[in-house]
């Protein structure tokens, strides 16, 4: 007898928390303490009734939050001080920067490394929040598709077989992707500009200090985490990354992360949200590899869209795992024993679908949450949802009719 979708429930329960609760109670959602309760009592029945899938949720979760955490701290420790104009052309070329980064230093890396020089530069902006919007859609999510360094889901089929440089071939659909994103976001971005103030403007164009990068060695510790997150094994690779955010501290020079304003708000914020949301969730991606054999899934679209949704809400590298067996079951073994078009629709899909929620990616909420400390007011989890998928959908919908129809 499979798991009872009653298991469902304390997951979707968190999932309600995270997007009501903001909005009708904002300052006690504020207090790390708050989170805690909420995160522990959606997670309590699954102690309570499942504590044999415990020890994987803790083992998964501390996979997912010790190199989030590392590449906090070591990006934290790299300071770009520069005051170049934020115009439209100037922050749409980041986010082209970013696109491209994601694939080489993975999305967690460039996501914590650029959200900080984007913010510097904007920081006499008013009008920020869509940048940072589209910058979790594109810098943490489908800019990472192109190398198993890139995402999660890439990654575990890189361990399952797919050979290393297979996710090249998503490139057409990963310059579609970022380059339609892009575009969007420059017409978005130029409209916000005209409605930032004349002073605004005026402090941006005036106010020009050459570019200074001070904390170099941090450089060589994010390189140190992003390659023993691929190439190590546990208990080698959380070795490693500890060492490397420990090394951080003595080799980031006094004070400068107190300057850059640094605060370890956004890395906790993540932490015990997440440990709620690895816990609930444990129940529900059982239910999901128990039942996918019985989807029928035959064709690259239904891989593409039925991955991706449930990408956006269930960690996407699980997800990934559960639909890969699936392709296996098609008697094609073309890569990995799965046949070629499909595992093209699986990896875009697991990749792709991760910027429609705050939870989609790893680093989505880490993005958000540097983002508010920094004074940007970003969206709610709803609201973010609404505004994430008024953009993405159409374009899912142009990447099937392109790619993945067959």
């Amino acid at each position: 007898m499979g798991t009872s979708v009653l298991w469902l429930l304390p997951f979707a329960a968190l999932l309600l928390a995270i997007a009501i609760l903001p909005l009708v109670a904002p300052g006690r959602w504020s207090r790390p303490g708050f989170q805690a309760i909420v995160a522990s009592l959606a997670a309590l029945p699954v102690i309570m009734g499942r504590p044999q899938g415990l020890g994987h949720a803790a083992g998964e979760y501390v996979a997912f939050i010790l190199p989030v955490g590392a590449l906090y701290v070591v990006a934290s420790g790299v300071r770009v001080t520069c005051d170049v104009p934020a115009r439209p052309s100037t922050n749409t070329g980041l986010l082209l920067l970013g696109g491209i980064l994601a694939s080489i230093i993975g999305t967690i890396g460039a996501s914590v490394l650029l959200i900080q020089i984007v913010l510097e530069i904007n920081s006499e902006r008013k009008n920020v929040s869509h940048t940072v919007l589209f910058f979790i859609l594109v810098v943490s999510n489908v800019g990472g598709c192109l190398t198993p360094l890139g995402n999660p889901p890439l990654f575990l089929g890189y361990l399952a077989g797919v050979p290393l440089l297979w996710p090249l071939r998503l490139v057409g659909e990963w310059a579609v992707a970022v380059g339609l994103l892009a575009g969007v976001y420059y017409l978005v971005e130029r409209c916000a500009y005209a409605r930032e103030s004349p002073v605004a403007i005026l402090a941006e164009e005036t106010t020009k200090r050459p570019i200074r990068v001070t904390g170099r060695w941090n450089f060589l510790l994010l390189a140190a985490i992003v390659l023993a997150t691929a190439f190590l094994r546990s208990p080698f690779r959380e070795a490693v990354t500890f060492a490397c955010a420990a090394a951080s501290f003595p080799l980031t020079p006094r004070g400068q992360r107190a300057k850059g304003g640094f605060s370890w708000y956004p890395i906790l914020d993540v932490a015990i949200l997440f440990a709620g949301i690895f816990v609930a969730m444990e129940p529900a991606l059982v239910v999901l590899r128990e039942r996918a054999p019985g989807l029928g899934f035959t064709r690259p679209w239904q891989f593409f869209w039925a991955a991706g949704s449930l990408s956006a809400l269930l960690d996407n590298a699980p997800t990934y795992a559960a639909f890969l067996a699936v392709a296996r079951g098609l008697n094609r073994p073309e890569v990995a024993g799965v046949p070629a078009n499909i595992l093209e629709a699986l990896s875009a899909g697991a990749v792709f679908f991760g910027g429609l929620t705050y939870i989609g990616n790893a680093p989505n909420f880490l993005v958000r949450s540097i983002a508010v400390s920094r004074g940007v007011e970003m969206p709610s989890f709803l609201g973010y949802a609404v505004r994430a998928a008024a953009v993405l959908l159409p374009l899912f919908l142009l990447l099937t009719l392109i790619f993945f129809r067959g």
